[in-house]
């Protein structure tokens, strides 16, 4: 591969608005965005909505071609849009919005499944009916490529791969350069007033913003990985609601300790199920026969609703996911032209489901700057100094939720502690007192930040934990007063 001729430089103001009407005016900002995943498709509707002349990058083929589901990305965990996600959406358009929940499944609660296939229990999420929503991803990055092409002021550009970006240490217009695989691996290189990445964990705008910026940076695999599998739709029924198999409006869990298995709702009727486990219990399981086996044992019911044919093909075939955790830091370049949001910036483990509400949320924030300062370099070093707590907090409750979901919903003292939270925040909370649930904070209050909330857990633990104490207290003072009665009485 050659090196790319820099010489060769679009800029976008001029190029575009005069090779199409769309682009009417050449004093117009533009912004450039590298991802045209979840994130990505969001800033670019944020920034065209603002008048900004925006151009998206994408590495992949555009996903509405591709009709082999083979060929299509099977590392997919589907995803809960919860309530930061969709404020996120609305801020950004609420017709938009409007259209995309209509596609939703909403989930009240878990649905854990013993280690029989027998037995079910429901633990509802919200203290007054909160739900959060069930939707496959792949739709979603759909519709939102389809709201792209609505917009007269967004292009998608597929098949470019980021090389390099430059100038972003002076105050000048940045650069990128991309590798056009469509037009014979041809270097293409762009000029922008802003450009923004959202290109995922990996991410290339990341590495390159990093050769500018004093850019701390910590990856860290998870000893997990993950495999999509699939439980159909009952194609027998009749109504609409027959074609779940398992109750639609829950997420769904069959927590082992260790390793767990949770599948969610599709409009459709069937359910996107995912097996998380270390490696290393995946990789002792050697053969097809081995797999069917540990899953029967394991999880009966989601056998018989799967199918053996379904669990050997995805035994087989469907890739193993890993689990990474990113923090990146700052999120901006020195002069104030470039940025990361979503996984660029922060890659969390799934299991809080708050990896594209957080995303999302970025865009959000952002926004918000921007409308606030006007001044965009300004809103992008406030972002970076009133962002960092709440996306570090957000990655390590999310961490710290696997071992919730896998072993202790099923613990009694968490038991406990869930229902007394329920308690408290449903009947005590703005009548006697402040109390709310952690995950009622994370999941359903927006206006709550992710540090804040866990300031709020912290306190309300060490509550719990003094309350617990004093109570301890008097019972052993009260113990102790009883026997020393009764000593009384027999020494007479």
């Amino acid at each position: 591969m050659g090196s790319p001729n820099t010489s060769a430089i679009i800029d976008i103001t001029k190029t575009v608005s005069s090779s199409t009407d769309r682009y009417t005016s050449d004093s117009r900002e533009t912004v450039g965005i590298v991802g045209a995943g979840l994130v990505g498709c969001l800033a670019a509707l944020a920034f065209a909505k603002k008048g900004y002349l925006v151009t998206v990058f994408e590495l992949r083929s555009d996903p509405r071609t591709v009709s082999d589901r083979s060929q299509k990305n099977l590392r997919s965990i589907n995803l809960a849009i919860s309530n930061r996600g969709i404020s996120a959406m609305k801020y950004v358009d609420e017709d938009m919005a409007q259209r995309i929940l209509q596609q939703i499944v909403p989930m009240k609660g878990r649905m854990i499944h013993d280690i029989t296939g027998t037995k079910q229990e429901s633990q509802l999420y919200g203290l007054s009916g909160e739900c959060i929503n069930s939707i496959d991803r792949g739709f979603l990055n759909e519709c939102l490529l389809d709201e792209l092409d609505l917009h007269e002021n967004v292009r998608v550009l597929f098949d470019h791969k980021l090389i390099r970006l430059n100038d972003l240490s002076s105050d000048i217009k940045p650069t990128m350069v991309f590798l056009d695989s469509k037009q014979h691996n041809e270097f293409k290189t762009f000029k922008f007033n802003y450009i923004v990445g959202s290109d995922g964990a990996h991410s290339q705008f990341r590495y390159q913003m990093s050769r500018f910026t004093r850019l701390d940076f910590q990856q860290k695999y998870i000893d997990m990985q993950y495999l999509e599998l699939y439980i159909p739709a009952n194609e027998d029924a009749t109504e609409e609601k027959d074609r779940f198999t398992i109750d639609p409006n829950h997420l769904h869990i069959w927590p082992r300790h260790n390793f767990m298995l949770i599948a969610l709702p599709n409009k459709d009727g069937s359910f996107t199920s995912t097996f998380f486990s270390p490696w290393s219990v995946i990789d002792s399981l050697k053969t097809s026969e081995e797999w069917l086996n540990f899953f029967k044992e394991n999880f009966p019911d989601a056998y018989d609703l799967i199918g053996e044919v379904a669990l050997i093909s995805a035994y087989e075939n469907n890739p193993r996911g890993s689990l990474i955790q990113i923090n990146a830091y700052p999120y901006h370049s020195p002069n104030g032209r470039a940025i990361i949001v979503g996984d660029a910036a922060h890659s969390m483990v799934p299991f809080y489901g708050q990896g594209m509400n957080c995303g999302f949320e970025d865009v959000g924030v952002l926004m918000k700057l921007i409308d606030e300062h006007v001044d965009i370099p300004t809103a992008f070093e406030q972002y970076s100094e009133l962002r960092k707590k709440d996306l570090d907090a957000i990655c390590k409750l999310a961490l710290d939720n696997f071992y919730e979901m896998s072993s202790k919903v099923t613990n009694f003292r968490y038991l406990i502690r869930k229902n007394l939270d329920y308690t408290l925040g449903k009947y005590a909370n703005g009548r006697y007192f402040q109390w709310l649930p952690l995950y009622t904070m994370v999941s359903f209050r927006d206006d709550i930040p992710y540090s804040k909330a866990v300031e709020i857990e912290k306190w309300q633990q060490t509550t719990l934990t003094r309350i617990n104490c004093v109570l301890a207290g008097v019972a052993v003072v009260a113990g102790a007063t009883k026997l020393f009665q009764l000593y009384n009485k027999f020494k007479r």
